[in-house]
């Protein structure tokens, strides 16, 4: 037992292992319940569950889908036992390139994934950045139910399962992260600093 912890508390486990694992769960979910592997279709069962207004949306019966409810808790349960009892070398650093890309809009963070000078009161952010932050996190929300699913969804469960649809879903998230992070993203940085 002590040397499955040992495995599990080390750095983070290469792609060629954790890809495969969650690609496993499309054919694992499909196999065990006939269900789709994707996320963001839980926050509707929560919202149909928590808050019966009326809405022809929500107006659906929530509990036969009370799989993917599970699912999203555990996967938040993991998150927990990752950070309490597996904790491996401390956040991950970010690449010297973007560590430098960092230092050049005047983030002077230690490389951790998160500077934490953007999420101070005072910091680059500030109030507006944390606007931006959340209507950015409605409308990430909002694209995911417009083309059907998230990233996940699309990206593993859908393109394994040859749809066509989620192909084109999952070259436009890809197109617009790109556009995103290379020319959005330092525009908007510019503006607030």
């Amino acid at each position: 037992m002590n040397s499955l912890l040992e495995l599990l508390r080390t750095d983070p486990w290469p792609w060629y292992v954790t890809g495969p694992l969650i690609g496993s769960m499309v054919p694992l979910l499909l196999w065990i319940g006939n269900h789709l592997f994707g996320v963001s279709s839980s926050l509707r069962h929560i919202c149909a569950a928590a808050v019966p207004c009326g809405l022809p949306y929500f107006a659906y019966d929530w509990r036969k889908d009370i799989w993917n409810l599970w699912f999203v808790g555990g996967i938040a349960a993991g998150g927990v036992v990752a950070v309490t009892w597996l904790e491996g070398g401390g956040p991950e650093a970010l690449a010297p390139a973007m560590v430098e890309r960092l230092q050049s809009f005047g983030l002077t963070g230690s490389g951790d994934l998160l500077p934490r000078e953007l999420f101070l009161a005072d910091g680059p952010f500030g109030r507006i950045g944390w606007g931006i932050v959340i209507i950015g996190g409605f409308l990430v929300g909002f694209g995911a139910r417009y083309a059907g699913g998230c990233t996940g969804g699309h990206t593993i469960a859908g393109i394994a399962t040859l749809q066509r649809a989620s192909l084109v879903a999952s070259i436009a998230f890809f197109i617009g992260g790109l556009v995103t992070a290379r020319w959005f993203l330092p525009a908007l940085w510019e503006a607030l600093v």
